[in-house]
């Protein structure tokens, strides 16, 4: 695509970070991923989904992501949430088996210990942007940024309102991620995830791009169809930014690791779209006046055979 970036640097990944939290059934283990090369470096919190594979739902997966963008200038870190197929945790807990709050305290629980962070990771000390954060999430991950960008629901256990806003993430990436609660669920969903009931967006204030599939038909999910991956975008207020994606299916083309079976709609081009309309929406997200964002709208509405649409309010 026009874009206006530079060519892509160098890249390395340190793993497994290991944090200790508090109360935690295990450690907090992630990836960090940083160019080599650079300083004052924005930084993306990204959330995995779940899935049939054993490793794409940890820190080893979203490898088409995470090195563009961090040959792109980012500073991805990734957790393994306590949902993970690696962990293996059992159904015991209460916020079993997506552990839907606790994903969420995993990134701001990050947040709390950069500095930890960058003084553990070999040749990142004093590179790090802390007033620079964005945050991705891909399908359960995507539930998990749009509670920290502001979303909000109730407690199934307790009936309690939650509210796990984090004001220290600029701007967000949601990737296939669920929508609404209500009458949007199907019984599965109703029945196993409970918390998804009273999901809603009014207070989802945080800027955010939502990247939908048109043929992203999660029935086991929801009874309404690739629309309620666009609830984030319909039902939140602006500033907000949909991607739709043609004839993209759940993977978005293959977004959660390279050549992996449960890509239904397996394509690097739409992949290569991916990669490179979220990274210059972030940029233009976290640099005032930066042209990425612009210039990609430009470029895809003005394709030939455009892969997508997008649009704004």
């Amino acid at each position: 695509m026009n874009i206006p970036m530079r060519a892509p640097a160098p890249i390395l990944s340190y793993s497994p970070l290991v944090l200790p939290v508090p109360g935690r059934p295990v450690d907090l283990n992630m990836k960090v991923t940083a160019p080599a090369i650079g300083d004052n470096l924005p930084i993306i919190l990204l959330s995995h989904g779940q899935g049939p594979s054993n490793h794409l739902s940890s820190l080893n997966g979203y490898a088409p992501l995470v090195n563009f963008w961090a040959a792109h200038g980012f500073v991805v870190i990734q957790p393994t949430h306590l949902s993970s197929r690696t962990l293996n945790l059992g159904s015991n807990h209460p916020e079993a088996p997506m552990y839907w709050r606790s994903r969420a305290q995993d990134m701001t629980h990050i947040l709390d210990h950069l500095d930890v962070i960058e003084s553990t990771v070999p040749q990142l000390s004093g590179r790090l942007d802390h007033s620079r954060v964005a945050a991705a999430g891909h399908s359960m991950g995507g539930n998990t940024i749009s509670l920290l960008l502001g979303a909000s629901l109730t407690d199934p256990i307790d009936g309690t309102d939650v509210n796990l806003t984090e004001p220290r993430i600029k701007a967000g990436i949601l990737l296939a991620a669920p929508g609404r609660g209500g009458d949007a669920l199907s019984e599965f969903t109703k029945k196993n995830y409970p918390f998804f009931s009273t999901m809603h967006f009014s207070g989802m204030k945080i800027p955010a791009l939502v990247v939908a599939g048109d043929q992203d038909d999660s029935r086991h999910l929801t009874v309404i169809g690739p629309d309620w991956h666009t609830d984030p975008y319909f039902l939140a207020p602006g500033p907000k930014d949909l991607l739709t994606l043609f004839d993209a299916g759940h993977g978005l083309g293959g977004v959660s690791g390279y050549d992996v079976a449960e890509t239904t709609d397996e394509s690097p081009e739409r992949v290569a779209v991916v990669q490179q309309l979220t990274w210059a929406y972030l940029r233009s997200q976290l640099y005032a006046g930066d042209p990425a964002w612009e210039a990609a709208k430009t470029d895809l509405a003005e394709s030939d055979s455009p892969m997508g649409r997008i649009e704004s309010k």
